[in-house]
């Protein structure tokens, strides 16, 4: 099954500051979605950890639809307040976690948070990165990427500019699963 990571990071390679706050990014710039709405049109379930979980609810209001939403947590959760809201909680490796939504049918994934996304990267579940940049320099804050066993060469597949400043590019992992 295809899993791709759509993020937002600031130049320096954060995608939140220290205490995870998002107050950094512009608000959406006229009718620009940056791709998000396209993307998101195929995507059959969201994998996300607990707090970018908790980060999105504070957007108010469920942003997700009846969309699959499995959230990574080892700790107990309750969803009862999301009337409506098609969410699930988890807990795994990322192979398992894939394996497991493969054999309900799902056939897109859309990986997102920090922590989850370096597990899934360092299990070599991540099929496509769709990373845009924002013209800012944090200094500091969660970043994007961890530590990998080995290293993982990209290919380049498309590099936009938007008219706002930020750059969207797309990479694939250049090595065979």
């Amino acid at each position: 099954m295809p899993a791709t990571v759509f993020i937002a990071a600031s130049l320096d390679g954060f995608i939140a500051r220290p205490n995870g706050a998002i107050d950094w990014l512009p608000p959406p710039a006229g009718d620009e979605d940056y791709g998000f709405g396209p993307f998101m049109a195929g995507v059959e379930a969201l994998v996300m950890g607990r707090h970018t979980f908790e980060t999105a609810l504070s957007f108010g209001g469920w942003q997700y639809g009846k969309r699959l939403v499995i959230v990574l947590s080892s700790r107990p959760m309750d969803f009862t307040a999301l009337q409506g809201a098609n969410v699930e909680q988890m807990s795994g490796e990322p192979a398992e976690i894939i394996a497991t939504l493969a054999a309900r049918g799902i056939h897109e994934l859309y990986v997102d948070g920090g922590i989850t996304i370096q597990r899934f990267l360092r299990a070599a579940c991540i099929d496509r990165i769709i990373i845009t940049r924002i013209p800012i320099l944090l200094g500091a804050g969660i970043p994007l990427f961890g530590t990998l066993p080995r290293d993982l060469p990209l290919r380049h597949i498309t590099t936009k500019s938007f008219p706002s400043g930020l750059v969207q590019s797309e990479y694939v992992p250049a090595l065979p699963k």
